[in-house]
């Protein structure tokens, strides 16, 4: 039995926080939450920990990572990458971007690309108990057309890649992708349904996915019980997949109004992954390299990612946590930098915490995010107020995390 008496009980569900309460941990789950003084005499076996000043939350979530890369800032090492490291070795160093992430407090994450099943063996090891780490949602390889987002060119013709990515064409051909991705044992499936586009910045996107494909692969997702993710830019294009289904829109830089409404009323999440977009300047042209159309997009995605994400939080739709760790962005240690970017973009401190925990345990399908009796102990006790100070869940060698029950060693 742990006994955990924090100066605050964040419960993750949008509820101002509790003062004065105890936790109760025994296994793996939560079993009593009640006033200090209401609590019964303990057992001398009991562990109690008294957190003066600390807030205790539910462990948090990132939706959108991607283990088997290691937030390298020049995207062609997130190619050779696949193409330098066997599966062995990209599996060890996914196993050990998942305890880097565990460790900063994110006890679940959704991983939405690797090669072959690397990051499907991880999730099934994890839950095994046979290596550490945050529970994982994973759609093993996302679905893109021949040349699209996830299967762009630039390798010579005698190079022959193979699992790397999911390259699908037609309706039928997406139809096949979604039911070899489920076969591999993915829980969800990511579809790459628009890009951006530098050509005209009037509209800095384009459609890669044709409108058959899309309706075919949701339809066929949601057949064999899976939520669907789409890479996005903007445009109508993410609108035509909204009203198709569409359960997430990944990035969406470019959101309008009719979209963000039509995003509330289907129950579309939204996961703006807000920090990517701010490490291409935190790198610098010099390290990223890139032409100058491409830089005057981003500049373009960095200055309406906000009024993206005011539309949608205006509108009502539901807001979730992710990094897009793996691509520009380490592991775990400036993972809670997006829950500061939320709350700069209009959150309050509370909102993104809820953003972060039970609201993407709905999107994920999982039972956590929350602190209550019978949820799993998957806890984060932090010192200080993040409901006051979001910045505190960053100083991560302070936190304390629980998994299952059991805290996360460092």
């Amino acid at each position: 039995m742990i006994v955990i008496r924090p100066e605050r009980l964040v419960v993750g569900d949008g509820t101002p926080a509790r003062h004065g309460v105890a936790v109760v941990v025994e296994g793996s789950s939560i079993t009593w939450i009640g006033t200090v003084a209401e609590l019964a005499r303990l057992p001398d076996t009991a562990v109690v920990i008294d957190a003066p000043d600390s807030t205790l939350m539910p462990g948090m979530i990132d939706a959108h990572v991607h283990l088997a890369y290691d937030g390298s800032p020049r995207p062609i090492d997130y190619k050779l990458a696949t193409l330098s490291r066997s599966y062995p070795a990209l599996a060890l160093e996914a196993a050990h971007h998942a305890l880097e992430t565990l460790r900063s407090g994110f006890t679940a994450v959704r991983d939405l690309n690797a090669p072959g099943g690397v990051v499907l063996a991880l999730r099934d090891a994890i839950a095994r108990g046979h290596v550490p780490g945050p529970r994982i949602v994973a759609c093993g390889q996302g679905l893109s057309v021949t040349s699209g987002h996830m299967d762009k060119g630039g390798w010579a013709d005698h190079v022959v890649q193979r699992d790397v990515n999911a390259p699908c064409d037609g309706a039928d051909g997406f139809r096949r992708g979604v039911r070899e991705q489920v076969k591999r044992g993915a829980d969800c499936i990511k579809i790459n349904l628009c890009g951006g586009s530098s050509r005209d910045l009037s509209r800095p996107y384009k459609q890669e996915m044709t409108d058959e494909e899309v309706v075919a692969a949701i339809d066929e997702a949601h057949r064999l019980e899976r939520h669907v993710a789409a890479h996005t830019s903007g445009g109508p294009s993410v609108t035509m997949a909204v009203r198709a289904g569409l359960d997430s829109v990944e990035h969406g830089h470019w959101i309008d109004e009719e979209t963000a409404d039509l995003m509330a009323e289907r129950g579309t999440f939204y996961v703006p992954t807000l920090l990517v977009n701010e490490m291409n300047f935190e790198i610098g042209r010099d390290a990223l390299g890139g032409s100058d159309d491409s830089w005057a997009w981003l500049d373009r995605c960095r200055e309406d990612k906000w009024g993206s994400l005011e539309r949608v939080r205006r509108a009502g739709a539901e807001i979730v946590v992710g990094t897009d760790a793996g691509f520009m962005v380490p592991h775990g240690r400036t993972s809670a930098r997006e829950l500061e970017l939320l709350v700069q973009g209009g959150l309050s401190p509370l909102e993104a915490i809820t953003a972060a925990t039970s609201t993407a345990a709905r999107l994920l399908g999982i039972e956590a995010g929350s602190v209550r009796v019978g949820a799993i102990a998957d806890l984060v006790l932090v010192p200080g107020d993040p409901t006051r100070d979001i910045r505190s869940l960053q100083a991560t060698e302070t936190l304390r995390v629980w998994r299952d029950g059991r805290e996360v060693r460092a």
